[in-house]
């Protein structure tokens, strides 16, 4: 049984992916900072618990991860702060900076041989604003578009192995992301996405002819939505 590695599994489009990828019979390794066996009700999951954003936990997971042998590995957790950027507290700017692409590229640097020997699947979940700039998201959007650049460097850099290696940029999707912001998605179906539309581009991504590879992938609303809280 092959393995994957998804770190924000606990909640989110990590739970959502992680699930999915149990039920496309991998055996899933999740990590998050509370995340529990019970969180999972399969017995091919297995919590690891990090904090990413702590370089100790970062570093110590990512020599524990070695030991996995992975045939996946999915980047997805990562928070945002949205305010003008002279509001944002220098912890909160090495905090996203770290969990949000430092985290990554540690974790992908120690599972990388393992990934290409494997003919495996790197997937950094970013987000649409890696694609564009927006106001009040300077350090989020950096982050992200960091995530992808990175992608992108190293699909050029694998293509001789078997590694396929994906950047999903979702748009606002209906996860608890929003819960600590002031703005969140709107209630209206066709104005938002859902966690499970992230977890179906993964069944695609995997259930594709080997020799192809998207190498991005862009998930959007069909319309645009957003709800202000007071």
């Amino acid at each position: 049984m092959k393995t994957a590695i998804v770190t924000g599994a606990r909640s989110g489009i990590g739970k959502a992916i992680a699930q999915r990828l149990l039920e496309l019979g991998y055996r899933v390794v999740g990590v998050s900072r509370r995340i529990l066996s019970e969180d999972f009700t399969d017995a091919n999951f297995f919590p690891y618990q990090a904090d990413l954003s702590d370089e100790k936990e970062t570093l110590l997971a990512c020599e524990a991860l070695k030991k996995e042998n992975p045939s996946i590995l999915v980047n997805c957790a990562g928070f945002g702060r949205f305010e003008p950027h002279e509001e944002l507290s220098s912890a909160t700017i090495m905090q996203m900076t770290f969990l949000n692409l430092t985290a990554p590229m540690l974790l992908t640097n120690a599972l990388l041989r393992s990934l290409k020997q494997n003919d495996g699947y790197l997937i950094n979940i970013n987000s649409i604003e890696a694609l564009r700039a927006s106001k009040f998201a300077g350090v989020y959007g950096a982050t992200k578009a960091g995530l992808k650049a990175f992608g992108d460097a190293l699909f050029e850099e694998t293509r001789k192995s078997g590694l396929s290696v994906t950047n999903i940029n979702p748009d606002m999707t209906q996860t608890d992301f929003y819960e600590a912001l002031r703005f969140g998605v709107s209630e209206a179906e066709e104005e938002k996405l859902l966690a499970c539309d992230i977890a179906d581009a993964i069944t695609h991504i995997l259930t594709m002819r080997k020799g192809a590879v998207v190498s991005d992938y862009t998930v959007r609303s069909l319309r645009f939505g957003i709800t202000k809280k007071r």
